[in-house]
């Protein structure tokens, strides 16, 4: 195959630490943290936030955020995030137990639309009744 000169040492650790086939999602945003912008640690932490947790992709529309690509449920959304994170420390060569007590900083669900109720009449709807039966 390839020489370790070949391949990206950061993206061949994420390979390692998500070798199985069903951890292939994890290994796809292991491998987001190594190659995200951002030149520090913090920076590279807060784009596995913006990449793992939904946010409205319509601005002051807090609904759009359900049609945002990111994992939807909770327990996704906390994988993506601490797969991510480890990319990223891979990436800034930090210590595994100091990557592991990263936390998100954030709920994972945006608050559920307002609900509009409907207001409630005491009096019966009559209906048919009041309408012509002649046709114009």
């Amino acid at each position: 195959m390839f020489s370790g000169e070949w391949t990206p040492q950061c993206g061949g650790c994420c390979t390692k630490k998500y070798a199985s086939l069903v951890q292939i999602p994890w290994r796809v945003f292991c491998k987001k943290g190594c190659d995200a912008d951002g030149d520090t640690w913090d920076e590279c932490v807060g784009k596995c936030t913006e990449i793992c947790y939904k946010d409205p992709v319509l601005e002051d529309r807090q609904w759009s955020a359900y049609i945002d690509r990111s994992p939807g449920q909770d327990s996704y959304s906390l994988e993506c995030f601490n797969a991510c994170v480890s990319g990223c420390g891979f990436r800034f060569d930090i210590p595994a137990e100091k990557v592991e007590q990263i936390k998100p900083n954030r709920p994972s669900k945006p608050p559920p639309p307002p609900v509009v109720e409907r207001p409630t009449s005491s009096e019966p709807v009559v209906k048919g009744n009041d309408v012509p039966c002649t046709s114009a």
